[in-house]
């Protein structure tokens, strides 16, 4: 029986863990100190997970509609400022696991996303205090708004263009940042798909459970 692949052994996880902790340097707080905060976190668990080595479990590829849209996204994030993540991405990806996140989904949107985990207590590098991964949206995606009970949410824009709550639109480069329990509602432009690259950090116990609360009424 062969020995378990570490994350040392397997330089393309290396290379995509280093690309969030370095756009998550990199990136502006926009002199926000929760923001800042945030972004030092991420760096310091990262940092953490690295040196810790730890097995590499790859599962069974899978796909959803919308992985349809990732040859796309993957192009245009090409040309955007977010370059070298983007073929950190590709390096990946044809043994990622894009999932739902949870048991019941409507037609329309199971159509429109879905997203893979990277790190994380389910992700192929096992994390417990945070979790690393993308997120695909088709053109004209509306994800309904939902919030996340302890966890702080941060997204990086990679391609497309999507806007939160309708209060600014996030090209390639942004970074939008939600605190925990608070009620966001994402939607996409018409003309492209957006792919994001998203880090959730907080206890174990929330990250393991992550689980979303959904609001009937548009987020303000």
């Amino acid at each position: 029986m062969s020995a378990p692949r570490r994350l040392a052994d397997v330089p393309d996880w290396r290379y995509l863990l280093r690309e969030f902790h370095d756009h998550y340097r990199a990136l502006s707080s926009g002199g926000s100190a929760p923001i800042r905060s945030h972004q030092r976190t991420v760096r310091a668990r990262i940092t953490k997970l690295v040196r810790s080595n730890p097995e590499v479990l790859a599962g069974a590829p899978e796909a959803k509609p919308v992985t349809a849209h990732l040859r796309r996204a993957l192009d245009q994030g090409r040309a955007a400022s977010g370059a070298s993540f983007i073929r950190a991405i590709e390096a990946v990806a044809d043994g990622l696991q894009w999932q739902y996140g949870y048991d019941k989904v409507s037609k329309g949107l199971a159509g429109k996303y879905a997203f893979a985990e990277f790190a994380g207590p389910r992700g192929p590098v096992r994390c417990d205090d945070l979790i690393l991964g993308a997120v695909l949206f088709a053109p004209g995606c509306v994800y309904p708004a939902h919030a996340h009970a302890g966890i702080t949410e941060s997204y990086v824009c990679l391609s497309g263009a999507t806007s939160e709550n309708d209060q600014g639109v996030y090209g390639p480069g942004s970074l939008i940042f939600n605190p925990p329990g608070h009620m966001h509602r994402i939607t996409v432009s018409d003309r492209e798909p957006t792919l994001l690259a998203w880090a959730w950090e907080g206890a174990p116990e929330s990250l393991a459970g992550n689980k979303m609360t959904f609001s009937r009424k548009p987020a303000r």
